[in-house]
């Protein structure tokens, strides 16, 4: 490209320079400006370099004079600050949906949305080999046709799979069809919350959804589409994993008020149950996740009814007992 051409990119350039080799601690001189454009093959001046300077001023960029010896200009912020970066990298590597590959690939997007200096930083955080990932490459895509079906009010139809002990996936026989209402986040896993004509409102985890396609169908609407709460859907369905949904009244001790607020919502109703307990009625999925969780509470909590939750609960134990005799 002739430098004439060149030219007509130099105020892109610049900002390009500004972002990406400067901060507060590594200003650029008028001089150092100069010559990285004209490694572009764009001649500059002194007096040229303060006008385009004065113009991405103009236009919203936060560029500022440090005085001295070792001064310059710089670009004093930026879209996101390092602490909001590294929190999206810390999302990023924790979340379990995304494959190692993907993680790598947009942790280094967001390096790009910080100078090199503090790309270095966040780039010295990044852990992500041994973490538990998904081995589903496609995930990152599936989301993002799901989002647009639910958008465009249509169905959608995908085969599910399981992993096997052979580390390959193991297809069941049908394809499903559902209507896509939500995507929620629960247990560090992805989950579409959708409607089928076989189960009703159910779930499908994400990262076990292959083949997707949206239909022409427009998604099935009625009075218990109407009524879904994602919300408090993800907060009955312990684990997102399925049971028969009753309403259970358990009763804790004080101390775990804070732990029962954060897995209900804080606009639970918790009843004094005597100076030490408190009782909770809520619906709930019953399931052995969330045994589970109870379990963890050990003499600190206990269903109180219905019969069949607690009669469940103890055949549960039973059978988790009769491994160790």
């Amino acid at each position: 490209m002739a430098k004439s051409d060149n030219q007509k990119l130099k105020l892109m350039l610049l900002a390009r320079l500004l972002e990406q080799q400067t901060d507060e601690a590594h200003p650029m001189s008028t001089q150092q400006l100069i010559a990285a454009l004209a490694e572009h093959g764009v001649k500059a001046e002194r007096k040229s370099i303060y006008s385009d300077i004065a113009a991405l001023q103009d236009l919203g960029m936060d560029i500022c004079l440090q005085n001295g010896k070792n001064g310059g200009y710089y670009l004093a912020a930026r879209e996101f600050e390092l602490p909001e970066l590294k929190l999206l990298v810390d999302a990023v590597q924790a979340s379990k949906f995304l494959s190692e590959r993907k993680t790598v690939q947009l942790i280094r997007k967001l390096e790009t949305l910080a100078s090199r200096w503090d790309a270095g930083r966040l780039r010295r955080q990044v852990v992500v080999t041994g973490r538990v990932k998904t081995m589903n490459e496609s995930v990152f895509y599936t989301v993002d046709q799901i989002h647009e079906a639910i958008a465009a009010n249509r169905q959608i139809q995908f085969r599910y799979f399981e992993w096997g002990v052979d580390r390959q996936k193991h297809f069941r026989d049908r394809r499903y069809v559902a209507s896509p209402y939500a995507l929620c986040w629960e247990n560090e896993n992805y989950y579409l919350v959708a409607y089928s004509e076989r189960h009703g409102i159910t779930h499908y985890r994400v990262d076990k959804m292959a083949q997707l396609q949206m239909l022409d169908t427009p998604r099935i609407v009625n009075d218990e589409t109407r009524a879904l709460d994602v919300s408090k859907y993800g907060k009955n369905v312990f684990g997102m994993f399925g049971g028969e949904q009753m309403q259970v009244k358990m009763r804790f001790e004080n101390a775990l008020a804070g732990v029962v607020l954060d897995r209900f919502g804080r606009d639970s109703m918790l009843i004094p149950d005597g100076d030490s307990h408190f009782t909770l009625t809520t619906d709930i999925a019953v399931s052995p996740v969330f045994f589970g969780w109870l379990a963890g509470f050990g003499g600190a909590a206990k269903i109180l009814f219905p019969q069949s939750a607690v009669e469940a609960y103890l055949e549960l134990c039973k059978q988790s007992m009769a491994q160790y005799e």
